[in-house]
């Protein structure tokens, strides 16, 4: 799997487990640390949790670790690093908090089946 396909697996993944708000940024040409974001909302800290995992599960069998995890479900965000493929998870209050998606404007979303563009 490439890069954009992997981030579109971890959206369809998260999509699945009714995370909402998927979005999904090309941050390849701004970023020297990666190349796609994964953002998504959990409707709670159980629910952040159980996304995290879901990733976490479906993607170990393809052979694609996750590197480092960040955050807990206790904390409202959780970010999941896979290389080139960056996962932020977070509560609704969290994401409003951190608004990652205003930081990274000038970067192009993704269109993909689950997001508000499609």
């Amino acid at each position: 799997m490439n890069n954009k396909e992997i981030a579109l697996f971890i959206a369809d993944t998260l999509n699945a487990k009714k995370a909402r708000d998927i979005v999904i940024l090309d941050i390849g040409e701004t970023s020297g640390f990666a190349d796609y974001f994964v953002i998504a909302t959990a409707a709670s800290q159980r629910q952040l949790k159980a996304l995290s995992e879901e990733v976490e599960e479906r993607l170990s069998p393809k052979d694609i670790p996750v590197r480092h995890i960040e955050g807990k479900g206790s904390s409202g965000w959780i970010l999941m690093d896979y290389g080139d493929v960056i996962v932020n998870i977070f509560t609704e209050e969290q994401r409003q908090h951190y608004q990652i998606e205003k930081i990274w404007n000038d970067c192009l979303a993704v269109d993909h089946p689950f997001n508000d563009l499609a």
